[in-house]
């Protein structure tokens, strides 16, 4: 699709009336919910410049969520550290963000429910997260999911080594909407963010414009349920990205590949028309869902460090597309 015709295109997604008060509402009961953080030093993971360690937290339903946390060696880099959430895409491993802290980041690679190590009490596969208990906005798995990235901003909070006036959160894919989801719900917190390829976009615009996995997902569970359309908008429409854009207050850095038949660039251009804030945006023409890593992973890296200024000197770290 020419790119004149990818910015004409109208979504289709609506802003429930009681979407702050959902939100809110998730969010109060994690307030509820004590923390209980651990750690746990991983020295066969760990190098001379990085310490690797696995952590656990507490998140909505009492579950104990898993992660990566690896921070720059303390006599490597003067504390305190900047802190970055590294958010998962649409697979069971969430990534080991050793190279970020190399250059100077504590990072953390965040686990959601299902993961990985995260997987103990609820685990709907891959396929299966995206339409788990999709007709109920109360109990559909985002909710839960997206509650797990929130408590990973309030880990790194907690952490003396870390400056919690720079804490910046980067993915692709699905962790591309986790990071607009922790940026428009962490608003006092979060300071930048970079993403590609944002997933959980247009929900329902998207599975109508590609057959690709996930979203062929709802597309199967439509032809099984077409009964359940209206209903399936109604309960997407409390966790998409479109929806939470206007809530984003730090700037942001977004790179897209015209060519995805995974997220359809359509709702990317979408998003970038509902943020309100300070926005770079880099459309890559002959890209698929990987986005223009090529070109976009040094952006990333110069945005994270102009915005959260970490003591290593920048340089390409040449990370794995699991980091997307």
């Amino acid at each position: 699709m020419q790119r004149g015709r990818l910015e004409q295109f109208v979504s289709s997604v609506t802003k429930p009336d009681d979407f702050d008060a959902f939100w809110n509402q998730v969010q109060a009961e994690l307030e509820g919910i004590s923390l209980e953080p651990a750690m746990r030093h991983i020295p066969e993971r760990s190098t001379p410049e990085v310490d690797v360690y696995e952590i656990h937290y507490t998140s909505l339903h009492s579950l104990r969520i898993a992660g990566w946390y690896c921070t720059p060696k303390a006599d490597y880099l003067a504390l305190p550290y900047p802190g970055l959430a590294i958010l998962p895409g649409y697979v069971s491993e969430p990534t080991l963000p050793k190279s970020w802290a190399k250059l100077g980041y504590a990072a953390v690679g965040v686990a959601p429910r299902g993961k990985l190590r995260s997987n103990g009490q609820y685990n709907p596969g891959y396929p299966g997260l995206l339409v788990d208990r999709i007709v109920d906005e109360q109990t559909y798995g985002y909710r839960g999911f997206y509650a797990d990235a929130l408590r990973a901003i309030d880990f790194m909070l907690i952490r003396p080594e870390i400056d919690a006036s720079r804490i910046g959160v980067h993915g692709g894919s699905q962790g591309g909407a986790l990071s607009l989801v922790t940026a428009a719900l962490r608003p006092d917190v979060v300071r930048c963010g970079a993403l590609a390829a944002p997933y959980l976009t247009g929900f329902m615009d998207a599975a109508a414009l590609t057959h690709s996995y996930p979203y062929e997902e709802m597309n199967e569970y439509f032809r099984t349920y077409p009964e359940r359309i209206d209903q399936v908008r109604k309960v997407v429409s409390y966790f998409d990205c479109l929806n939470f854009a206007p809530k984003i207050t730090a700037p942001l850095l977004i790179y897209v590949g015209l060519a995805d038949d995974i997220c359809p660039p359509e709702t990317a251009f979408n998003l970038r028309e509902r943020l309100t804030g300070d926005v770079t945006f880099h459309a890559h023409a002959g890209c698929g869902h990987e986005a223009g890593v090529y070109w976009g992973l040094p952006k990333v890296e110069a945005f994270l460090a102009e915005h959260l200024r970490p003591a290593a000197p920048a340089r390409m770290v040449t990370p794995g597309l699991e980091e997307l």
